[in-house]
């Protein structure tokens, strides 16, 4: 392949990639996805890069954009209901926004490969804010039940008589 095909192929996926979830007005739209995520607290790109930055944290090929939506949407609203979590918030997408621009020349929400991603996640993993954001998502983000069946999560077992008696040790992923 020539330098110039992959160029243009690189430009292509950081576009697409950038492109797969939009702004319009106060909301996040993925039309892939057929779904919208209503902003009304902190800036829609700043909720943008809150999803891309789930994505990188907790990556699954099978999980679609709309549950990392959903596990974000509470810093949003957090951020209406306490002014220095928005500040923190705000403030610490805005400096990994700065951070990506130094090394790549685009917003993190741009950068179209993952690994430089995880590379500037790295220059702020001892942050107040990365950690705030990575402990709300194994939470957020995994206690969705829609998404349970990905995994092959059943819920809670003992109001069914437990796992001993129904399966415990069917996991075929494992």
């Amino acid at each position: 392949m020539t330098q110039e095909l992959q160029t243009d192929r690189r430009r292509f996926l950081v576009g697409s990639a950038a492109a797969a979830i939009t702004i319009s007005g106060g909301a996040l739209m993925h039309a892939g996805e057929a779904w919208g995520l209503e902003v009304k607290n902190l800036k829609p790109e700043t909720m943008q890069t809150l999803i891309k930055m789930a994505r990188d944290l907790f990556p699954h090929d099978k999980v679609a954009d709309r549950f990392y939506a959903v596990a974000v949407k509470g810093f949003d609203d957090k951020a209406g209901a306490n002014i220095d979590a928005k500040k923190m918030i705000e403030e610490g997408v805005a400096n990994l926004n700065v951070l990506a621009r130094q090394k790549f020349g685009v917003s993190y929400a741009q950068m179209g490969w993952e690994a430089e991603r995880v590379n500037v996640l790295k220059l702020i993993r001892t942050s107040g804010f990365f950690k705030t954001v990575r402990g709300t998502l194994v939470v957020s983000l995994y206690n969705q039940k829609d998404l349970w069946p990905l995994f092959g999560y059943e819920g809670e077992s003992a109001s069914k008589g437990g796992y001993i008696n129904r399966g415990f040790n069917d996991i075929t992923w494992l």
